[in-house]
């Protein structure tokens, strides 16, 4: 570099440019906005200019505006803010189960070796059966309430959870553990003050997770004798070819699964100030 060449300025509190494609470097907030709205809005653009230029059959790839009118339609004749209402009832009832079982049972499985050996091979088993697979059984055993619907979800998310969860627990560093006992704490002292607040940021993150996969179970789980739902809606558009409404629900679902998971992103950041997000 020349005495007369001058470096830019990098604004104050931001990371030099260099530094954006380090391994796991920092990136200035605004900068991390930008991205998050390119990456949202880019297949949005893409799609729009794939119908607007005629490339495909309405029938099979509706317009991002025939899906927006759909959407206002379903808002304002067909009860969508219902559907939205208890679709997500359904998604958290299943959801909230599954983790009020799941993480005590995955922090013995955890914690303690003659629990994992004894549970661990059962519960890797039945994760690998599809949740579909049961809805014959569920609705034998439930009925088709909402009771079957909320059932489903807790199929399909609880054995991952539990193993998750257990797998959060073996990662506290066993030098932790141990020098609490050498300080003379009981077993059940070095759990609750040692395993479980060292684990608790890993726990969030699990949960943020599962929540997710939750969501994808609501299709599977309103197939059960529904009669509203996202689900349900996006089932029965199926039959009627209604692609733009079957559009319109997949859409939605996934805006409500990213509000949920950056509702999880900020209690983790509220309760876990310390930790580098």
């Amino acid at each position: 570099m020349t005495a007369h060449q001058v470096l830019p300025e990098t604004p104050a509190g931001a990371p030099p440019r260099a530094s954006w494609w380090s391994i796991r470097g920092e990136l200035p907030r605004g900068a991390v906005w930008a991205l998050a709205a390119g990456g949202l809005l880019l297949p949005l653009l893409l799609w729009w200019a794939w119908t607007a230029l005629g490339l495909s059959n309405a029938m099979f790839l509706p317009s991002p505006e025939a899906v927006v009118l759909r959407t206002g339609h379903w808002w304002s004749e067909e009860g969508l803010l219902g559907d939205i209402g208890i679709s997500v009832w359904r998604v958290m009832a299943g959801f909230l189960a599954s983790a009020v079982i799941a993480l005590p049972l995955g922090l013995y499985i955890g914690t303690y070796r003659p629990v994992q050996a004894f549970l661990e091979p059962l519960t890797d088993f039945i994760r690998y059966m599809p949740a579909v697979a049961f809805i014959p059984l569920v609705m034998l055993w439930v009925g088709i309430d909402e009771g079957s619907k909320v059932l489903i979800i807790f199929i399909g998310t609880f054995f991952q959870m539990v193993l998750m969860v257990a797998e959060d627990v073996r990662r506290v560093p066993m030098a932790q553990i141990e020098a609490a006992q050498t300080m003379g704490a009981s077993r059940s002292e070095v759990v609750k003050l040692v395993i479980l607040p060292s684990a608790r940021p890993a726990l969030l993150d699990t949960l943020r997770i599962t929540c997710g996969w939750a969501w994808t179970y609501l299709v599977v789980a309103e197939l059960v004798a529904a009669n509203s739902g996202l689900g349900y809606a996006i089932l029965k558009a199926q039959r009627y070819m209604q692609t733009d409404k079957i559009f319109a629900g997949i859409l939605l679902i996934g805006v409500i699964g990213l509000l949920t998971d950056q509702a999880f992103r900020w209690l983790g950041r509220a309760a876990f100030p310390w930790l580098k997000r």
